[in-house]
């Protein structure tokens, strides 16, 4: 059995990672998924300018990982790793820096093994309302909800090209990610949620906009289209931290997919424990 841990949105709190770490340490799990949003606000740099230059992936993660790696020696966890939309892209380098260091593997539109499981890994959310779009695409299609900033729009740390900002899909993009690979025993780590999910539940009830009502689901319609046509075993989110909250619940079943959520709006480290061969088991914990 291979037993995994799942965390996302952990956004730079030091205390929620050393949480993380000691559980790492105590109990030892095969592998370890991080969903997303794991560096400080992507919002920083737009009142700060020092803020681009604050390297948190080498100057705090990878510290600390190298002290876990030499405390737990061959038990040392594989830790699969993407970006989230709060997470500027220009630290990419930095977050590849620290996979060359064997710390951990950068997964984003990529595949690696796990024994016999194949491993994915997507950043790209819908357009939202905030500004910072280096990890923002169009869904199926070039329209965008009442309320959110199109990705032709708002800012980015890295340019792009007109084309790739104004024609790049999430569904698209996942055709891409998953040509030619058999998918019966994979995991998919993604940021987004899918669509009209227990985990895409925004808390916009009643609000509007020029007399348009808001969707309170935000997730993908092309990551919902992708679990319900290609049935893999488990998807991994996070993204909408009020969610759980709101509907009560962290997974879902769609299917044979397992569907887990860590996003979480307390300060606790959302902890989901689960199995690869035995999803139906998973746990969320509070730490």
């Amino acid at each position: 059995m291979t037993r995994c841990f799942f965390v996302s949105d952990l956004h730079g709190f030091q205390d929620r990672y050393r949480k993380l770490f000691d559980v790492i340490l105590d109990e030892a799990p095969g592998a370890v998924f991080m969903g997303g949003d794991l560096l400080p606000s992507g919002l920083l740099p737009e009142t700060s300018t020092e803020a681009w230059h604050q390297d948190f992936a080498n100057d705090f993660l990878a510290r600390e990982l190298e002290k876990l790696r030499v405390d737990m020696g061959t038990r040392f966890p594989r830790i699969f790793v993407i970006m989230g939309n709060d997470d500027p892209r220009f630290h990419e380098p930095s977050m590849q820096a620290v996979a060359a260091r064997g710390l951990w593997e950068y997964i984003n539109e990529r595949h690696v093994s796990l024994g016999e499981y194949s491993i994915f890994g997507y950043s790209y959310v819908p357009p939202t309302p905030f500004r910072l779009k280096d990890w923002e695409r169009y869904d199926v299609s070039r329209y965008v909800d009442p309320g959110c900033v199109s990705p032709e729009e708002g800012a980015r740390s890295i340019p792009v090209t007109e084309s790739q900002a104004r024609y790049s899909t999430i569904a698209g993009d996942l055709k891409s990610l998953i040509d030619g690979y058999d998918l019966d025993n994979s995991v998919f780590l993604f940021h987004s949620p899918p669509y009209k999910s227990v985990l895409d539940r925004a808390g916009l009830d009643g609000k509007m906009i020029d007399y348009v009502p808001l969707d309170v689901h935000v997730g993908s319609i092309a990551i919902q289209r992708f679990i319900s046509e290609m049935q893999p075993s488990i998807t991994l989110h996070g993204h909408i931290h009020e969610s759980v909250r709101i509907t009560g619940s962290w997974r879902e079943q769609v299917g044979r997919t397992h569907v887990f959520g860590a996003a979480h709006d307390g300060s606790e480290l959302a902890l989901v424990r689960f199995d690869l061969e035995n999803p139906q088991d998973a746990t969320r914990e509070l730490l």
